[in-house]
């Protein structure tokens, strides 16, 4: 039991691991010039206000541990008494008291199991706060990513159509195409280019998100992250399934809620026990009134000992009822969030696996294709085979698929994080294959 209070009680240490990784210039990050994932984490584990919120609550709890574990404090009583109460050696004038209660035997242990089993769930709540602030971290970071790379390829075709226009435009001056050719062109053109002004009007509401959450000043526009390469990861589904009832920071504080609740169970049980008092009177006595009496002046030391009636019966029974309610509470709530994490890791496993197999089909197989398909488009329009219809349309599939392709690659980031959150570490990764985007 001490050697776990002493554990709960390393907060500072515990604290500093959370965000270790940080290096010996974590104070400094500038929050203006955030572009790699690690600076996120970095900075949110070392500023985010909700997090700071839950590693006091952990500290408070940590706090109750020595006060359950401390007898109450000790009575100190005097009394005067308005008329000398004359004995053979002296009138009694002053007395003066102290008292130490003391509780039945195992309330003090029953009260401090609880505390300490309350601070370790604590702990394990600000565990998980932290898990699921670096998802929101890496949720967002990676849905900044996509816009990045989205403007990217809205630029790209835009500029592929600003070509195709020219290209419509010189048929038409030789009449080799008509002029709705043209028009068909710059509808395009501003199709796309509102959709760009969309993609870049979304820049401000995902940076005041991510600012957010860093507990940053959002006074200025975060730079675009670094394009990082993606990897296919294949993972273990037993291993997540089984990893994340045992590990999970949500469930870990629950067992110890649980052997809370008991402790306080067992404490209910020990309050129809009386509690007893040991403590000492002193009454200091005057000289006597007649001389050489033997003893005169000598003050009285009186050993006293107080005992506690428990009586109210039925107070101390709707205690222990309200006690056993409490522990098949937190065992239901348990049961009942276990079902719901396991539930939401197969959701969570499926969309991840769902996410890869798009990546592999639109980079393997449509991207390519639309490319293809694209470049033998623009041929066969300059040559008079196909209209420029044809050629919007290959363009338009090319831009679909490579916006829909990176929307597949920040999903499958996304829930990779998520899994990661629920299993409170890093999943294992069974294959793994790096990939230029």
């Amino acid at each position: 039991m001490k050697r776990d209070i002493l554990n709960a009680c390393l907060i500072g240490t515990i604290f500093l691991g959370a965000v270790s990784f940080a290096g010996p210039d974590q104070g400094q990050t500038d929050p203006n010039s955030l572009v790699k994932l690690q600076d996120y984490l970095r900075y949110a584990a070392l500023h985010n206000a909700g997090l700071k919120s839950s590693f006091e609550q952990w500290k408070a709890a940590v706090e109750a541990v020595p006060q359950a574990r401390a007898l109450p404090d000790p009575r100190f009583t005097y009394g005067y008494f308005i008329e000398e109460v004359e004995t053979r050696v002296g009138p009694q004038q002053h007395r003066f008291g102290i008292t130490q209660i003391f509780p039945w035997f195992g309330k003090i242990e029953a009260r401090t199991d609880a505390a300490a089993a309350a601070a370790k769930a604590a702990r394990k709540r600000y565990e998980g706060e932290k898990l699921k602030l670096f998802f929101e971290v890496k949720k967002t970071f990676y849905e900044y990513a996509y816009l990045a790379e989205a403007v990217a390829i809205a630029r790209e075709n835009l500029e592929l159509v600003k070509r195709f226009e020219e290209v419509a435009r010189a048929k038409y001056v030789t009449s080799a195409a008509g002029h709705p050719d043209v028009i068909r062109a710059q509808v395009e053109l501003a199709t796309i280019e509102e959709r760009l002004k969309a993609l870049e009007e979304l820049r401000q509401p995902i940076v005041a998100q991510l600012s957010a959450i860093l507990n940053r000043d959002n006074s200025g526009m975060l730079p675009w992250p670094d394009r990082e390469k993606f990897q296919a990861v294949a993972v273990d589904r037993k291993w997540v399934v089984g990893r994340l009832r045992a590990q999970n920071p949500q469930l870990q504080a629950l067992d110890f809620e649980l052997e809370s609740a008991r402790s306080r169970l067992e404490l209910a049980k020990k309050r129809s026990y009386p509690d007893f008092g040991l403590g000492v009177d002193w009454i200091q006595t005057g000289s006597a009134v007649s001389s050489g009496v033997p003893g005169s002046g000598a003050d009285p030391v009186v050993l006293m000992f107080s005992l506690n009636l428990p009586i109210w019966r039925q107070s101390y029974e709707a205690a222990r009822s309200q006690a056993r309610a409490q522990v098949r509470q937190k065992s239901q709530q348990k049961r009942d969030l276990e079902n719901t994490i396991v539930a939401r890791s197969e959701r969570v496993l499926y969309e991840f696996e769902d996410s890869a197999r798009k990546v592999n089909l639109y980079r393997n197989v449509l991207i390519p294709k639309a490319e293809e398909l694209l470049g033998a488009s623009e041929t066969a329009y300059k040559a008079g085979s196909i209209d420029f219809l044809s050629l919007i349309d290959a363009q338009r599939k090319l831009l679909q698929y490579g916006l829909l392709h990176q929307r597949a690659v920040a999903d499958n980031a996304q829930r990779l994080a998520e899994l990661e959150m629920l299993t409170g570490e890093q999943v294992p990764q069974l294959q793994m294959k790096t990939v230029n985007d």
